[in-house]
């Protein structure tokens, strides 16, 4: 009988705890309405003129946004070295 006491006391304990962090409000470093949205990542590997080592051109096809990444051996990092906003590319009016 102890057993069985234990046990509906650790599912109240588990319920509680559940209902808690189901009520509980969203993190402030969760996103709000309106902020920008989570993308769909396409990345490709590319020659740069001028640069020895190969690129990565990666499209942000939600937000229709760019960028061209580079590895920097002396520092280990990826150095972001051009940005296109795509969808103010395709508005833009050319002069043709």
């Amino acid at each position: 009988m102890s057993t069985r006491r234990r046990l509906i006391a650790l599912n109240a304990a588990l319920l509680a705890v559940l209902a808690l962090v189901a009520l509980s409000p969203a993190a402030r470093a969760q996103r709000a309405s309106g902020q920008r949205t989570p993308g769909a990542y396409t990345m490709v590997s590319g020659k740069v003129s001028g640069s020895t080592p190969h690129a990565v051109y990666v499209v942000d096809s939600v937000n229709q946004e760019m960028l061209t990444l580079i590895w920097n051996q002396s520092s280990h990092n990826l150095d972001v070295i051009g940005y296109r906003d795509i969808n103010a590319d395709t508005q833009a009016v050319t002069g043709r």
